[in-house]
């Protein structure tokens, strides 16, 4: 059967189905077909011994509009590197880029790669490395009308709204942006992703706003506006908006994970649903590296291998509300990624500089989409 491959021998963990145990996984060109199976004619077989076969991984937020943002880098070598077959852009473009962003790099990638789309029309376009102009400063940009029209054109891709708040995002537009972007999400039937940096507005004030489904990115900041008090409760609206449903996604990235707040909100028994990089041009080469490394983080703060899995298969699939990815049972698309643990001291930075080692690292061995093993 052409396009078929055995993924032979490997640790095969399936946190959706609860399968977790060494096994031959079968991939059709159209469909899992499943483990320990009769081999297809002629499929291509990958010796997985000593390696962790996956569900095809997602990362829930990624800047992957390369060459029409300055923080965009390229799909596929960063696909690679963290072994992931869907990368998800979180709000690189706003209404008036995103066609170019889609027939130019989404089209053209063999990575699947989805979309929110930012409020702000432009998307992110003043983020450097020696210019830093926040996109959600000047509320000319907040282009509802048109946010709303191109959500619409592009169902399927789009799978939410983007908007910035913050001190360096939003400035003297406050919270003001939100208001925008959430009119937006109510007109187009999308969730929110929403960035938070420093205040103003505060942790609490943001995340207090969000609704069942809507996303709180950078959920493990460090001070100021971490989601916990010195002492380590976690702040009230924090605990409120878990119960209302709204998502928490790490997104590492520059700024945006301290192993202070990680510790604290661990303690705590408050644990994030996505595990996700944020990765960009600034942050490729560290802090975040890639969503392996971000994953290995968590190995550090007592995570199993298969939480982590969890973290960035079947989560952020049920946040994308795509049930044909992150499993491997017979309605999911024939993907898997393939990584290994690596035996090794690693030291872990996060965004202050603080250090943490720890015994292993999460390392990419390939990954199979389109019916074609990727090696890393």
């Amino acid at each position: 059967m052409t396009g078929s491959i055995v993924l032979r021998g490997g640790r095969v963990i399936d946190p959706a189905n609860g399968v977790d145990r060494v096994a031959d996984l079968v991939l059709g060109k159209d469909k899992v077909l499943g483990l320990d199976v009769p081999e297809p004619d002629g499929a291509q077989v990958i010796d997985c011994k000593g390696s962790i076969v996956t569900p095809g991984m997602i990362d829930l937020h990624v800047h992957v509009y390369w060459g029409g943002t300055s923080l965009g880098v390229k799909p596929e070598s960063f696909a690679d590197k963290s072994a992931c077959t869907t990368l998800v852009d979180a709000g690189s473009a706003g209404p008036g880029n995103f066609t170019g962003f889609r027939e130019h790099v989404i089209e053209q990638s063999r990575v699947r790669i989805l979309a929110y789309l930012h409020v702000s029309f432009a998307g992110i376009y003043g983020f450097g490395g020696t210019i830093m102009v926040g996109e959600s400063h000047d509320m000319r940009l907040m282009a509802a009308r048109e946010a709303a029209a191109v959500a619409s054109a592009h169902p399927g891709v789009i799978v939410g709204i983007k908007v910035r708040i913050g001190a360096h995002a939003s400035g003297p537009s406050g919270i003001a942006p939100l208001d925008v972007a959430q009119d937006v999400a109510d007109r187009t039937g999308l969730p929110l992703m929403v960035h938070i940096d420093e205040p103003p507005p505060s942790y609490s004030d943001v995340v207090a706003r969000l609704r069942k489904g809507d996303v709180l990115t950078h959920c493990f900041r460090p001070f100021p506006n971490a989601p916990c008090h010195g002492d380590g409760r976690v702040r009230d609206a924090v605990l409120a908006a878990r119960e209302r449903g709204v998502i928490f996604d790490i997104a590492h990235g520059m700024g945006s994970f301290s192993w202070d707040t990680a510790r604290k909100m661990d303690a705590a028994g408050f644990r994030p649903d996505v595990i996700s990089s944020d990765i960009h041009a600034f942050c490729i080469d560290g802090p975040a590296h890639d969503n392996l490394n971000v994953m290995t983080k968590f190995l550090a703060l007592g995570w199993s291998v298969e939480d982590v899995i969890a973290a960035a298969s079947i989560a952020p699939a049920k946040v994308l509300s795509r049930p044909d990815l992150g499993h491997l049972g017979k309605t999911a698309q024939p993907e898997a990624s393939v990584i290994r643990l690596t035996p090794g001291t690693v030291n872990l930075a996060d965004v202050t500089g603080e250090i943490m080692s720890h015994d292993s690292l999460l390392t990419p061995v390939g990954t199979v989409s389109g019916g074609k093993w990727h090696p890393a």
